[in-house]
């Protein structure tokens, strides 16, 4: 495995990392005790980043993952999970980064997690209703007892960003990011208030912050196995992205079909390149792939053990020029 490291984190960070995400069983293919089988063949391959978050099948991913580190294996690994984002009964959500909020949060994730700290502790969205004063005095609170270690800030504008580091040490940023959505202005139906390659990538190359991208393979995109009109079941969440759907769709798989002519040509995997593509760029740590199998952390694994020829990076880039605004 490849590792890098940043100034504002003290361990080396394996260059994957597993998303979580599907282990609450909001997509295809995931179960508890293969999510469970990820996170230790994950491990036995060097990798030590584990990303989560409460609301990922509503704590059931916290749950699994905690059952996933119990014991020895807690030690070697960095958890990030994440705050701000609460539901109701009927699993709507709101953005809440209040003080009494984070409190509970903290608390409901170490006991899912089974485990007394967070390595790395980032605020999942904004919350525009919470002044970012109360927000700071609480991440100070919980970091001086002791149940986190390192703040990040998800899905922040860069503006944002530099208020809170105006008054507290922030370590790390996430962002959306993969090589057909560079500088996109939703996720999902989203907005966003981030460009991701203009804004947020010079952020962190310069306060020598970790980032960590998420939605490498935008869903599932990048790997080259969607069809032309979609193959999502009934239940998978991925049926909510607009992106995945319709016109925007169409053009979006006009990318992925120029880059699978190019894997074609330079006979490699098409989720490889994306991973390889992201990989390669200084400013990104580690890449948050999620798995739901073991043959596809494998895949994953794999795209750290070759390299993109300059060649090779200036003609993707060619392709996905179209895309650095949509």
């Amino acid at each position: 495995m490849l590792y890098k490291k940043v100034e504002k984190i003290k361990e080396e960070i394996a260059v994957i990392g597993v998303g979580c995400w599907n282990f609450g069983g909001q997509w295809d293919n995931s179960d508890e005790e293969n999510s469970i089988k990820i996170v230790h063949t994950a491990i036995d391959n060097g990798i030590n980043l584990f990303d989560v978050a409460p609301v990922y099948g509503f704590g059931k991913a916290e749950t699994v993952l905690g059952k996933a580190l119990k014991g020895s294996k807690r030690s070697k690994v960095l958890i990030a999970t994440k705050c701000g984002l609460i539901w109701n009964e009927k699993h709507e959500t709101t953005n809440n980064l209040s003080k009494e909020s984070i409190l509970k949060e903290i608390d409901d994730s170490l006991r899912r997690l089974q485990t007394d700290y967070v390595d790395i502790y980032q605020l999942h969205w904004p919350d525009h209703n919470t002044p970012i004063e109360e927000t700071v005095s609480v991440l100070e609170e919980i970091k001086k007892t002791g149940k986190i270690r390192y703040i990040g800030l998800s899905n922040f504008s860069q503006k944002d960003v530099k208020t809170f580091m105006s008054m507290i040490e922030i370590n790390s940023q996430q962002a959306l990011y993969n090589m057909l959505e560079r500088n996109t202005n939703s996720y999902h139906n989203i907005p966003l208030e981030y460009k991701t390659e203009d804004e947020v990538l010079p952020t962190v190359r310069k306060y020598q912050q970790a980032f960590f991208p998420y939605s490498p393979l935008f869903q599932g995109l990048l790997t080259g196995k969607f069809k032309a009109n979609g193959n999502f079941s009934e239940k998978d969440i991925r049926n909510e992205n607009p992106k995945l759907r319709g016109e925007l769709y169409k053009k979006y798989y006009e990318g992925v079909a120029a880059l699978e002519n190019f894997a074609n040509k330079i006979e490699r995997p098409l989720n490889e390149i994306a991973l390889n593509w992201l990989r390669q760029k200084n400013e990104v740590t580690s890449i948050i792939a999620g798995a739901s199998s073991i043959a596809q952390l494998e895949k994953n694994i794999r795209s750290t053990m070759w390299d993109l020829t300059e060649e090779e990076l200036n003609e993707i880039e060619i392709i996905i020029e179209p895309y650095k605004y949509i």
